[in-house]
């Protein structure tokens, strides 16, 4: 991460009281200012400024898989389908509607007379153009393993496409047109065959959402102005102009927002500084549902005893991973090194999702969610593991926010005064970590997941279909087929009773590891409103949400 550059004109955005969007609820974690001093410079109430920690990968919606860059594209591209603020559900967004034709044809039809920001017109021939690119494009960083059920896309006239899909009768299927996936880009602008620079998008103006980008400097500053051409579901942007600036650390961010540089901060503030703000009476503390999961990934090939390590075993690659999950004890961290704001996941759905279990509480530690050192040893000696396992554990200090230091030590720890293990903690910063992981370079290593759309198909099929984005060698017939059936099934009953399957099918094997989920806490000034109802819409956090009361 760069370090932070100062606001220009930094004096005119000064603040009297200060409000924050903060904690663990997935994009929607974010700080709000408030009123300007009476006498400072006007133009400050035309505009909010946005302070993050959170980087971003690609512009191009071709490239990016991650939080950071969908809460950029988020602003600036239109979408067929979206979810209003305060839903999680999903509408037609820049579409008029959106149906299944046949069971295997979903068929969208556009508003007429739809244009980006430069004048060019949208048509269903960008949409069509959009969707092929992501998935010949095929980028690692990108979001084309959503698109596994997609066949083909047909534009038929100008404002009717037609998906044909793999398996019939998706349920995620507006979902996902919603998602990372889904941004409509101008094919006059972007590249068909390679990922488009920043610098080409901005001057091509090749935005339809409800922003324009003016300036960008990726990772250092982003000047958005509403965008006039916008006709969706969304409706006109409250807030003229949005300036989001990119800080090196929690304490700079935090730093930023005591002194009123920042209006709006989002991803993210440590614990220690949500309960300061939290006694902070310029503020008040929201505390909603949060989406956001942390957990551990194991590499098949590279984790002790895995498929391409000297003495590879799968017996006891398997108890080396029964064992961690039976040592690692959530609680203490969830209290310790978070407060609360994150808390105990014993599965891969986390709570408040239809089909959400706790697989993992009863399979290992002492069968209540707790640690118990003797069931892991028993685990390790009847696959006949040699103790203390050498573990080589990885984590990034700067993409989940600074306690990720505290987090993994703890972590570390445990596993270490267990006797069973001897932990190798190291740290990597994450625009090396996001490759390096990719390449098997870490047996056991941290990740965190914000999802694309409410529904827990999206913490299963990009986790542990044969086309997952982790990438690391996990694969399981029988796992995918129960994917492939609760995708295309219609009656609610069987289809949550498949998501309960496959969470404990997965549970017995360990290709993750869950740990925490984000309890999601916000807190909001005075004269800033629509906070509310951007929390409770969950990961779809836009500025355009936000106006000055």
């Amino acid at each position: 991460m760069k370090e932070v550059t100062d606001l220009t004109h930094s004096s005119a955005f000064r603040r009297r009281s200060l409000a924050t969007l903060a904690g663990a609820a997935t994009v929607a974690i974010a700080l709000v200012g408030c009123s300007s001093p009476s006498g400072e410079d006007d133009l400050a109430l035309d505009g909010i400024i946005v302070g993050t920690t959170d980087p971003v990968t690609s512009l191009d919606p071709a490239g990016s898989y991650d939080n950071g860059s969908f809460a950029v594209q988020n602003q600036v591209f239109p979408f067929l389908f979206n979810s209003p603020y305060g839903s999680p559900d999903v509408e037609p967004d820049i579409a008029v509607s959106g149906e299944f034709t046949t069971p295997t044809e979903f068929t969208v039809v556009l508003k007429d007379g739809l244009t980006f920001a430069n004048g060019n017109e949208l048509t269903s021939s960008d949409v069509k153009f959009s969707f092929d690119r992501t998935v010949s494009l095929e980028d690692p960083n990108g979001p084309s393993s959503l698109l596994g059920n997609l066949d083909s896309v047909e534009a038929v006239d100008d404002t009717t496409v037609v998906f044909t899909l793999k398996a019939a009768n998706d349920q995620t299927f507006e979902q996902i047109l919603s998602s990372p996936a889904g941004p409509i880009v101008d094919e006059d602008v972007f590249s068909a065959d390679a990922l488009t620079d920043p610098a080409d998008i901005v001057e091509g103006n090749a935005f339809g959402g409800q922003y324009t980008i003016t300036d960008y400097t990726q990772n250092e500053i982003i000047q958005y102005e509403a965008n006039p051409n916008y006709d969706g579901l969304l409706g006109a942007a409250k807030t003229e102009s949005v300036t989001t600036q990119y800080f090196a650390d929690e304490t700079s961010l935090k730093l930023a927002v005591q002194e009123g540089d920042v209006d709006v901060a989002f991803r993210s503030l440590s614990p220690t500084d949500v309960a300061d703000l939290r006694e902070d009476d310029a503020v008040t503390v929201w505390d909603g549902p949060g989406g956001e999961i942390r957990y551990i990934v194991f590499n098949f090939n590279t984790q002790p005893y895995g498929a391409e390590t000297a003495e590879a075993d799968p017996a006891k690659a398997l108890a080396v991973r029964q064992a961690i999950a039976s040592v690692i004890d959530r609680a203490e961290v969830s209290e310790q090194v978070y407060n609360g704001t994150y808390v105990p996941l014993y599965s891969y759905v986390p709570e408040g999702l239809t089909g959400a279990t706790e697989s993992l509480k009863g399979l290992y530690g002492d069968g209540e969610g707790g640690p118990d050192v003797d069931a892991a040893t028993a685990l390790l000696e009847e696959a006949g593991v040699t103790t203390p396992v050498a573990l080589n554990l990885q984590y990034s200090p700067d993409h989940y926010g600074a306690s990720s230091d505290d987090e993994y030590a703890a972590y570390a720890s445990q596993l270490n005064e267990s006797g069973l293990f001897e932990v190798n903690l190291e740290s990597t910063l994450w625009d090396v970590y996001s490759a390096e992981r990719r390449e098997d370079a870490y047996p056991l290593y941290q990740l965190g997941w914000f999802p694309d759309y409410s529904d827990a198909d999206n913490y299963l099929t990009p986790f542990f279909s044969d086309a997952n984005f982790l990438g690391n060698h996990y694969q399981d017939s029988a796992v995918n087929t129960l994917i492939q059936q609760q995708l295309v099934e219609g009656d609610v009953d069987a289809r949550t009773q498949l998501i309960e399957d496959i969470q404990d099918a997965v549970a017995s094997q360990l290709s993750t590891l869950p740990l925490l989920q984000g309890a999601g806490v916000a807190v909001t000034g005075t004269d800033i409103s629509g906070a509310d109802d951007t929390l409770d819409a969950s990961f779809k956090f836009r500025y355009a949400a936000l106006s000055r009361d």
